[in-house]
């Protein structure tokens, strides 16, 4: 993540308002999602910077927590500067804890591909390059695992992307906290000029394209 960009805030504004108002998929609901349940629920999604992914879900009506980290390697290695190395096997994460009567792991997914995440960017995210960033879920248990393939399957199937979607189902190893500086980052820091160009107009969506699922 690029957090020593300095930007004109003229140039901010151009940026932000190209970003805002480019084309979005609204993905389709799931055909196949989790019942409902009245115990709380954990699901992991990486999905580039995770300042953004955090900050789009927060705002999810159903979301208790969200929590930045790093998924996909070991513990010895979760760590920033290694993570941002690219070599240890850890993908920016996002751990979030979820009330399954107020709002499925199936919606879920659908907020992810339609404004987290671009599903069909290998290794990347906006300005950020590499397996680090990758667009990639973890599911937590064997009814995430199958919502998560039935549904990456349904929008392979109805070509709602115009390149094929490259997001990776993974097997969950574990979920590491990242460094305090780097949770809750976009509220604590709403005029960066990373948020600004590249997560402000990702919640923004989420706004205007799931009224429903919106918390302000």
């Amino acid at each position: 993540m690029l957090k020593t960009l300095i930007l004109p805030l003229a140039v901010v504004g151009i940026a932000f308002t190209a970003a805002a108002s480019s084309a979005l998929v609204t993905a389709p609901k799931p055909t196949v999602d989790e019942p409902a349940s009245a115990h709380r629920e954990v699901a992991v999604f990486a999905g580039g910077c995770f300042w953004g992914v955090e900050g789009v879900y927060r705002h999810v009506r159903g979301v208790i927590d969200a929590t930045s980290g790093y998924s996909g390697g070991s513990a010895a290695n979760a760590h920033y500067a290694l993570t941002s190395t690219g070599t240890t096997g850890h993908a920016e994460a996002v751990r979030v804890v979820f009330d399954p009567t107020k709002v499925s792991y199936g919606e879920l997914l659908r907020i992810y591909f339609s404004v987290v995440a671009d599903p069909t960017l290998k290794d990347r995210q906006g300005p950020d390059e590499g397996p680090q960033y990758r667009s990639a879920l973890f599911p937590m248990n064997p009814g995430q695992a199958r919502v998560a393939r039935s549904y990456v399957a349904q929008l392979d199937k109805s070509h709602v992307f115009s390149r094929p979607i490259v997001t990776t189902i993974e097997n969950y190893k574990g979920f590491y906290p990242a460094e305090a500086e780097h949770q809750n980052f976009m509220a604590r820091n709403p005029t960066y000029p990373y948020i600004l160009i590249n997560d402000r107009p990702k919640v923004e969506a989420l706004r205007r394209q799931f009224p429903s699922d919106w918390r302000a």
